[in-house]
C-alpha cells in the first residue's frame, strides 16, 4: 500500500456469523506507518495477518460488543500473551464501557481474573471521545443500536473516513460524516421493523445518510455489513437510488484508497 494515502482494507463484513469466504466485521485503516484495527468480528484476526502482524497494530477500536464485531478480541488476547511474538506494551484498545470486564468474564477460567490489561490498554469510549493514534485522529460519536454503540471518524492528512458501526439512522452519525471523503455504512436490514425500535440501516437509509452527509461534501459511499436477506448487488442498487455519488460494496479482501474516488486495489 502507498504510504501517501489513507487506506481501508476490508477484513470481513458478514452478519450475523462468518461464512466460508467472509469473516464478520473487521477493517484495517492505515496511513503511512499507522495501523488501526477497527472492529474484531470472528475470523478477522486471521485475515488481519495477511497484511500486518498483530504486534504491528498501533491500536484497536471496537464499535460495540456484539460478537460479530468483537469476538476475535478473545483470540487476540491469547496471541498477545502466549504466542512467540514479544509486545513492547499492551495494545491500546478503544471500546464501549465494560469492555475489559466483558473480556475477563469470557477469559477467566479459575478464581483468578484473567489479566486482560496485560494484553490490552483499555480506553472506554463515550460520545465525543477523541484520540490520536500515530498519524490518525479518531473521533467517536454515540449511535443508536439498543446497546452502547459508537461510530468512528478517522482523519489523516486532510482525508477522512467515517464508519457507522451498527446503528439506526441518527443525527450523530450524519453530523460525524459531514464533509468526509468516504462513508463506510452498514445496510443490514431489508426493511424497517413493524414493531420495536429500529437498530440498523436499510439500504435506503444508507443512501439517505450518505446523501445528508453529501450535502457537506462526502465523496463516496461504501456499503458494508449487508444482511442475509439481501445481496450486495441489491444493497448497492437500493442505496444508489438515494445517494448519487460513487457507491461500492465493501468486498472482503479489498483495499480502498480514500480520497481517490473510484480507486480500488484488490489485495492478495
Amino acid at each position: 500500500m502507498t504510504s501517501a494515502l489513507l487506506h481501508l482494507t476490508v477484513l470481513g463484513c458478514a452478519t450475523p456469523h462468518a461464512t466460508v469466504d467472509n469473516p464478520c466485521s473487521g477493517y484495517l485503516v492505515s496511513d503511512g506507518n499507522t495501523r488501526l484495527w477497527v472492529d474484531a468480528g470472528s475470523g478477522t484476526l486471521a485475515q488481519l495477518q495477511r497484511y500486518v502482524r498483530l504486534d504491528e497494530v498501533d491500536a484497536i477500536w471496537i464499535s460495540h460488543l456484539h460478537a460479530d464485531h468483537s469476538a476475535d478480541l478473545l483470540t487476540a488476547y491469547y496471541a498477545v500473551l502466549f504466542a512467540n511474538t514479544a509486545f513492547d506494551a499492551p495494545i491500546p484498545l478503544y471500546g464501549p464501557p465494560g469492555t475489559a470486564d466483558r473480556l475477563a468474564h469470557f477469559l477467566t477460567n479459575t478464581a483468578t481474573r484473567s489479566p486482560v490489561e496485560s494484553a490490552f490498554a483499555v480506553h472506554e469510549l463515550h460520545d465525543g471521545h477523541r484520540a490520536r493514534v500515530g498519524g490518525l485522529t479518531l473521533t467517536t460519536r454515540a449511535v443508536e443500536h439498543g446497546i452502547p454503540a459508537f461510530a468512528l471518524r478517522v482523519d489523516a492528512g486532510g482525508r477522512s473516513l467515517v464508519y457507522s458501526g451498527d446503528t439506526a439512522p441518527c443525527a450523530n452519525l450524519t453530523r460525524l460524516a459531514e464533509g468526509c471523503d468516504a462513508l463506510l455504512c452498514e445496510a443490514e436490514s431489508d426493511r424497517v421493523p413493524a414493531e420495536g425500535p429500529q437498530v440498523h440501516h436499510t439500504p435506503e437509509d444508507t443512501g439517505d445518510t450518505a446523501g445528508a452527509a453529501g450535502a457537506a461534501g462526502a465523496g463516496r459511499l461504501l456499503v458494508t455489513h449487508v444482511g442475509p436477506a439481501l445481496t450486495p448487488e441489491d444493497a448497492v442498487r437500493r442505496a444508489s437510488a438515494r445517494f448519487h455519488g460513487p457507491v461500492d460494496y465493501a468486498v472482503p479482501g479489498t483495499t480502498f484508497s480514500i480520497a481517490q474516488p473510484g480507486s480500488r486495489v484488490t489485495s492478495p
